[in-house]
This record gives structure tokens, C-alpha cells and sequence, in this order.
């Protein structure tokens, strides 16, 4: 009855190890020791309707500066429609303009930071309100979302206003086992239109890809692959089977004390 243990013991080895293919789990498996050129982000996208901006206004006279730095959104609207304690901010409305102070609706949709910077510097300085204004502008709603087959999903906040791929994927807890990673889905809005697209990230082809780069809004889901289908049915069929070896086994080991 000795024999029979160890080939119990293999059988249920055999049974839990089966044929694993490693290279469906490993990033950018075909690249050797070489080197990328920088693919430049695209981090200077145009403002949107709906974007929520951080606008702070200084000068060589603080006090005149006060009345420039009132926004017209509150802190508790913002984080009712997004997680984390935010700055007061402005928000550009559906005509695509925000309210600033006493220079009133100024459009902001449709245009860069840096346009929207130089706008309100130009005026605060020609309508002499301010002398030698600066005018720095943020996004607060900076953000992306990550789905799907990833240890923890998340909306994840970018303050820097830049982010990769995999910085994206690092902070929603990586992909799991079973993740597809040669078909991640990257759904991104841009002047009305949806784009989808699939990622392959097995390969380094998406290090120097045009959606290596995040952008504001952009959703990344990671679908299942057949093998977490596949084990959860073979979790179910290999219970009875595993009691049922068990149950063998002590019967064995009783019989041979």
C-alpha cells in the first residue's frame, strides 16, 4: 500500500500543475537589451467642456491679486462627482466658457491651457487690473479609469497630468493571472468621437505607441482570458475528485499503521 502514496501524490501534482503558457503572462516577452527614443506625449491636449481647471492669479501686489482667485466651483461639488479632496476650481460650462472674475465668461473650450493662460494675463494686463499678472492653470479632473481584470479597479486621479499605461495599470494593482494582456481595451474620447482601441502589451511595440500615453478620461479595460473561465469550471469538477482522493488516502494510511 506504500507504492500507491507517492503516485497519488503525483497524480494530484499533475492534476493542480497541468500545461501553463508562460508567454501569455509576461510583458513585452520578445524584447531584447536595446534602447527607445522618447515617443513625445502628447501632454498639452485642448480644454474640454466639463473639465474642471485650477486658475491662480498673483502679482507684485497680493491684495490686488485676491479678487482674481475666486473660482466658481466649490470643493464639495467636485468631490461629489469624483473621489479625493480637491481644490476649489472652475468649471467650463456646455457653451464651452468659464466665469472669471470680473473679466466675465471667457471662452476656454476648444483651446489649450497655455492659450487660456496667455488670454487672461493679456487681459488683466491691458485693461490694467494687475501689473505683470501670472496666471498658472491645472486640471482637476485629471483622471483615468481602469477595469476589468486588474487586482483592484479604480478611477485614478492624476494631479501630474501625466501618466503611462502601466503606471495606470501599477496603481489599479497590476493585471491578475488571468488577464488577456495581448487585447487590453482603450476607449478615448476626442472631439465627439470614441475611439477604441486594443492594446497588445506583450509585445515593446506599445512602448513606443500612441497610447503608451494616458489621456484626461481615457478608460482601460482588461478583459478575462478563457483560463479564468476554464478553472472555475475545473475548480468545480476536481472537488469531488479531490475529496474523493483524500478520502482514499486515509483509508490508505489507516490500513497501513
Amino acid at each position: 500500500m506504500k507504492s500507491v502514496l507517492p503516485a497519488i501524490l503525483l497524480l494530484l501534482y499533475v492534476i493542480f500543475t497541468g500545461c501553463t503558457n508562460t508567454k501569455k503572462v509576461i510583458y513585452f516577452n520578445n524584447i531584447q537589451d536595446t534602447s527607445f527614443k522618447a515617443r513625445p506625449a502628447d501632454l498639452e491636449p485642448v480644454i474640454r467642456k466639463g473639465d474642471i481647471l485650477s486658475i491662480t492669479v498673483s502679482s507684485a501686489n497680493p491684495e490686488a491679486s485676491v479678487p482674481f482667485n475666486t473660482p466658481n466651483v466649490s470643493s464639495s461639488s467636485v468631490r461629489a462627482t469624483q473621489p479625493g479632496t480637491l481644490p476649489d476650481g472652475y468649471l467650463v460650462q456646455q457653451d464651452g466658457t468659464i466665469q472669471f472674475p470680473v473679466l466675465g465668461n471667457l471662452m476656454a473650450a476648444g483651446i489649450t491651457k497655455k492659450a487660456l493662460k496667455d488670454n487672461i494675463q493679456n487681459q488683466l494686463d491691458q485693461r490694467k487690473l494687475l501689473i505683470d499678472p501670472i496666471v498658472s492653470i491645472r486640471y482637476l479632473n485629471f483622471r483615468v479609469t481602469v477595469l476589468g481584470e486588474v487586482a483592484r479597479p479604480a478611477i485614478v486621479n492624476v494631479p501630474s497630468e501625466q501618466i503611462t499605461l502601466f503606471e495606470a495599470l501599477g496603481l489599479a494593482g497590476d493585471l491578475t493571472i488571468y488577464a488577456k494582456r495581448d487585447n487590453v481595451l482603450l476607449i478615448r474620447e476626442e472631439e465627439g468621437i470614441k475611439i477604441i482601441k486594443r492594446l497588445n502589451l506583450n509585445t515593446s511595440e506599445i512602448l513606443n505607441s500612441p497610447y503608451y500615453y494616458l489621456k484626461s478620461n481615457d478608460i482601460v479595460y482588461v478583459e478575462p482570458g478563457k483560463s479564468k473561465v476554464a478553472s472555475a469550471s475545473q475548480s468545480r469538477q476536481l472537488v469531488p475528485i479531490i475529496l474523493s482522493v483524500l478520502s482514499f488516502l486515509v483509508v490508505v494510511i489507516d490500513r497501513t499503521l
